[in-house]
């Protein structure tokens, strides 16, 4: 195997505030300088591209909107503040907190949903870089999602254009010459995950470019982020503890097994 090149990673200064119909592909060349190379990936928060499409709504209240976004509810606790948390997943098929709607740095009474395709928003912005810089770029788009039994958040893949989202690694061996049978690697949230790093929560830097990874750049047509939403007939862990007691419990009870709670 051969040795991989370093990993680079650094943000984009000079990206003003983004407002609606702000042309992204513009305002991302403009910050790059003419900087950008075949094989670097581009990791753009949701955020701005959330904003140069306009995903404002009118929302006084926040719960509301989360409410209009969710597909199905996975778990929900009140915390000794009175305030409910909600993990739900929303019309994207994305598992977290919230269902991604943002009320951070929005106009007062509104809130800001996810982009309405992040795959397709990321494949907009690849080929009109490509286009215009006349280098082979990849995109992916990243939000802040936390993680089931871990504390903490982590920025994560939910758009990718041009960027292989997956390193498949099964059928190949380990350092020891055992095969690797089920190894395949999330590296479109590896790589969101370290632009997080750069970028930062409140530095209004949300572009961060990579670059040492080549190999995992490729054409527009790369199944996107969505592909790395586990089908629900797969997924062991649809429900929050408490959810699932309650669901068995009650399907016990309506077949007539167990007695009075």
């Amino acid at each position: 195997m051969q040795p991989r090149p370093p990993l680079t990673v650094w943000p984009l200064h000079g990206i003003p505030e983004i407002t609606t119909g702000t042309d992204l592909v513009d305002v991302i060349a403009g910050a790059a300088a003419g900087g950008l190379a075949d094989g670097d990936i581009l990791v753009v928060t949701s955020k701005i591209v959330s904003k140069a499409e306009g995903r404002f709504i009118v929302a006084d209240d926040r719960e509301d909107a989360i409410t209009a976004e969710t597909v199905r509810v996975v778990a929900s606790r009140t915390l000794p503040t009175g305030s409910t948390t909600r993990i739900v997943q929303n019309r994207l098929g994305i598992v977290s907190a919230a269902a991604g709607v943002d009320a951070s740095n929005t106009p007062e009474g509104t809130v800001l949903l996810l982009p309405v395709d992040p795959d397709a928003s990321a494949r907009t912005i690849a080929a009109g870089l490509r286009a215009r810089l006349g280098a082979e770029v990849g995109v992916i788009v990243s939000d802040t999602l936390g993680r089931a039994w871990r504390e903490g958040q982590t920025d994560h893949a939910i758009g990718a254009g041009g960027v292989h989202v997956f390193e498949d690694l099964r059928g190949e061996t380990d350092a020891e010459g055992r095969p690797l049978v089920v190894t395949m690697p999330c590296v479109a949230d590896e790589l969101a995950a370290a632009a997080d790093l750069v970028k930062g929560k409140a530095a209004r830097l949300p572009v961060a470019v990579v670059r040492g990874r080549a190999d995992l750049v490729g054409s527009l047509d790369l199944p996107g982020a969505r592909s790395i939403v586990r089908p629900l007939e797969r997924d062991m862990f649809r429900l929050g503890a408490d959810e699932a007691y309650a669901e068995g419990f009650a399907a016990g009870r309506a077949a007539g097994v167990g007695g009075a709670p």
